[in-house]
């Protein structure tokens, strides 16, 4: 891979993981609720997911997605209905006020966060589909296949954790100004129904006919 495609890739990385979407909003809503720190094995997960991904479109098992009704209709449902019980648990979850030193609330295990990340981008089809319309752009076919795809998904996944752990960030630098129980309840349901709208707009994504 030559300079200037990688170069290329690199500029449009920062442009897909700064979009806005589930990943986004569930690193946000674990950094306003437990710290940076303990936001950070979720996002790892979400890496893990985004990893998948990106395998599974570097193959070409994307492209079956992309060519089959069936089997993207499965992957977007399981991937919607995930994130709505995401948001719904959130939604629903305890209002109860921080410590007064201000100390991160009980967090998830480290396995459960790390699973709640990977399978909010791992059941996202339409990463998958953007993925397989995205990574050819950047891959010559004439070369193999698997260095390409190394160097792409490296570059990626450090972009992504950066720019996840940003989100986190800018999320865990408010919690001081979110520690009354209303305060909380409203970060719970405001995140809760993002997630549950991301997870409501996946049934309306629509597999691409070109």
């Amino acid at each position: 891979m030559d300079l200037q495609t990688w170069l290329a890739f690199f500029f449009a990385a920062w442009i897909i993981a700064v979009s806005p979407g589930s990943g986004a909003v569930l690193s946000m809503s674990h950094g306003l609720r437990y710290g940076l720190r303990q936001a950070s094995p979720t996002i790892w997960g979400l890496q893990l997911g985004l990893l998948l991904v990106l395998i599974v479109a570097g193959v070409g098992v994307g492209s079956l997605l992309a060519a089959s009704a069936w089997a993207f209709n499965i992957v977007k449902v399981v991937g919607a209905l995930y994130l709505i019980y995401l948001g719904f648990s959130q939604w629903r979850s305890s209002a109860g006020p921080l410590a007064a030193d201000n100390a991160p609330a009980a967090p998830l295990s480290v396995r459960s966060r790390l699973l709640t990340g990977f399978l909010t981008n791992a059941t996202n089809p339409k990463g998958i589909i953007f993925m397989v319309a995205v990574l050819p752009q950047f891959m010559a076919p004439g070369r193999p296949l698997a260095p390409q795809l190394l160097i792409l998904a490296v570059t990626m996944l450090a972009i992504d954790a950066t720019v996840m752990h940003g989100y986190a960030a800018g999320a865990s630098a408010l919690r001081r100004l979110m520690r009354s129980p209303r305060a909380l309840r409203i970060q719970n349901r405001v995140f809760g129904g993002l997630l549950m709208a991301v997870g409501c707009g996946l049934f309306f994504v629509q597999r691409s006919t070109q």
